[in-house]
């Protein structure tokens, strides 16, 4: 761009002289021709020249002539030629100019983008320090996988005991749940509910009994002869004997039935004779009422080859909850049915379970 303006500059000055030394030259002729029509005008025949003298002027007039139409040309030529060249340099110089905004507005555009890589340089760096954070993190949370993992793996080793056991006490919660809403479907005003360790059925003593009595009536005998027989139900899978209709089917878990006790249990109001012969005869009562009407309930055995229904009477000894309300006593004067399962103190008594249980399925089938 420097080097166009130094050219153009150059021709400005070569064209200025050019045109100045013209000028002069012109006005050069021009005075020789006024002094010519003055020596002409001062001719006297008196003062007559010779031919040679008169032909040698005329020729440098015309020769002067021929110059200056030379001249003429040339000057036409170069102003032609002037014209051209200041066309030219006008276009460069719009040129230049279009260049020069061009390249102030490459430089703010280089500017901006020197800002942008400055702005992406800051945030490569902050996600750069993320990335490390995040690094760092990504280890500790590896390190604390690892740990849990090898934590599940260790609870994952589960005691075979531990494990039959667990089995042992859901199965008697399936159990009981199905005693329980089969009673409840046949006599939905009766109070009946599971205990807190899921061991056992509650019935509430004037919910069988009359208070202060061991008798039942007859609406009340319906009830305990239909526990009967839901119970006589249930248990065949879960026993030995001649009633025992064990399968895998039924119980997949290979547990057993070690009792089911019929628990008389009374308030603290009285004396203490009292309330345990009252337990022990509400709980015999019921145990008779339930063998009265299905006789089949006490074939039932278990391991030891002993019935599995049997009687058992507290008095007062085992509250649910407190005696000084009126609820409270109404809730401790009741009949339980506990459920107690057969817990093997090792995987040797495991599977002597199963293959008792086992013996009944081949010998039925």
């Amino acid at each position: 761009m420097r080097a166009q303006a130094k050219r153009v500059s150059h021709e400005e000055e070569e064209e200025s002289a050019f045109v100045s030394m013209t000028d002069m030259t012109v006005g050069f002729l021009f005075i020789m021709m006024i002094l010519l029509a003055f020596f002409a005008s001062q001719i006297m025949d008196q003062d007559a020249v010779s031919r040679d003298a008169y032909d040698q002027v005329v020729t440098e007039r015309d020769e002067w002539r021929s110059l200056a139409e030379d001249l003429e040309t040339r000057v036409v030529h170069l102003e032609s030629q002037i014209t051209d060249l200041r066309r030219e340099r006008d276009a460069l110089i719009e040129e230049r100019d279009r260049l020069t905004h061009d390249l102030a507005s490459a430089r703010a555009d280089i500017e901006d983008l020197n800002r942008e890589v400055q702005s992406l340089k800051d945030r490569i760096d902050d996600l750069l320090q993320q990335l490390q954070r995040l690094q760092v993190q990504i280890v500790e949370k590896d390190r604390e996988i690892q740990r849990l993992e090898e934590e599940l793996e260790r609870l994952q080793q589960v005691d075979p005991l531990e494990a039959y056991l667990a089995r042992v006490a859901q199965e008697r919660r399936d159990i009981l749940r199905r005693l329980r809403d089969a009673i409840l479907a046949d006599f939905p005003e009766l109070e009946v509910e599971l205990s807190e360790e899921s061991d056992a059925l509650r019935f509430q003593g004037e919910g069988l009994f009359e208070s202060g009595r061991s008798t039942l009536t007859p609406a009340r005998e319906a009830i305990v002869a239909r526990l009967a027989e839901r119970l006589d139900e249930v248990l065949p899978c879960f026993t030995l004997g001649g009633a025992s209709e064990f399968s895998e089917n039924c119980n997949p878990g290979f547990v057993m039935v070690e009792a089911v006790q019929i628990e008389g249990h009374t308030d603290s109001v009285g004396s203490d004779r009292f309330n345990r012969t009252l337990s022990a005869a509400r709980a015999n009562t019921t145990f008779f009422a339930m063998t009265g009407s299905t006789p089949g309930i006490m074939e039932h055995r278990n391991l030891k080859q002993q019935p599995v229904l049997s009687v058992a009477a507290y008095g007062p000894d085992r509250p649910v909850t407190t005696n000084e309300t009126r609820e409270g006593r109404a809730t401790n004067r009741r009949i339980d049915l506990r459920f107690i399962m057969v817990t093997p103190q090792d995987t040797n008594g495991i599977e002597a379970i199963r293959e008792a249980l086992r013996s009944i399925e081949e010998t039925s089938e």
